[in-house]
């Protein structure tokens, strides 16, 4: 993935703030040299900026005085303010964008699926991210346990039913060199899974679905999976004793 945030889209989820497609933001802080280093890390001015909207959207949950509302109410403005410096979106379209994040802030919860055939692996072809591959997986949906929202998600996104046989990792997205970068936290969780049932087939989402080698991968959705994931589920798939891996 580019230094852009190419495809800064939602998927699928019941979160009414990921319904709408997200629109196509360029970073302009980060040269290609500077992302070939250190740099594909979370930038400072977005972690400033996620830690204010987190502010203010919890201190609007609870407080009860006028006055403390419209000091969180302008947190949130200036959170707005520094993601529409950094990018091609408008102040107002990142406030449009937070205005149904509601509650206490937590982090959002990804779950990606690691299903192998013949000591292959199986990818979906991501039509939103320029046929780019990755895990089959999404957000996880309220009311849904963990195993649940894997198992929906595969099926949804590859036609296969699956059961799950443990959970590989739990990442902090922003540790793991994601691009592009989200104004939002997220948590990855990442599960073994086994086929049971169903057929290969394409979605509203997801174009091409195939098992590929480790040594022969497709060019990935790095907003969603990277080659070092990609290979950590290789290893817990040669050896499903090793450990859950976190942070």
């Amino acid at each position: 993935m580019q230094h852009q945030w190419k495809s800064f889209k939602r998927v699928p989820a019941q979160d009414s703030s990921f319904r709408l497609n997200w629109k196509k933001i360029s970073l302009t802080s980060a040269s290609l040299d500077e992302l070939k280093t250190d740099a594909l890390l979370e930038p400072d001015w977005i972690k400033w900026a996620k830690a204010l909207q987190a502010i203010s959207q919890t201190g609007l949950h609870f407080t009860k005085d006028r006055f403390d509302r419209e000091r969180y109410v302008t947190i949130g403005e200036i959170a707005a303010e520094i993601l529409a410096k950094h990018s091609n979106l408008k102040k107002h379209e990142y406030l449009d964008l937070f205005k149904d994040e509601v509650g206490y802030a937590t982090p959002k919860v990804d779950v990606r699926a690691a299903i192998f055939q013949k000591n292959k692996i199986l990818l979906v072809e991501e039509l939103l991210d320029d046929r780019r591959w990755t895990l089959p997986g999404g957000w996880a949906d309220v009311n849904e346990s963990p195993s649940e929202s894997i198992r929906r998600e595969t099926f949804e996104e590859s036609g296969f039913e699956v059961d799950v046989k443990k959970i590989i990792a739990v990442y902090d997205r922003t540790s793991h060199g994601h691009t592009p970068h989200y104004p939002f936290h997220v948590y990855k969780i990442f599960f073994l899974c086994e086929i049971t049932g169903g057929a290969a087939r394409s979605s509203i989402e997801t174009g091409r679905i195939e098992f590929f080698p480790e040594d022969g991968l497709p060019e990935l959705s790095r907003g969603r999976i990277t080659e070092q994931q990609v290979a950590m589920c290789f290893e817990h798939f040669r050896k499903p004793s090793l450990p859950t891996e976190f942070d």
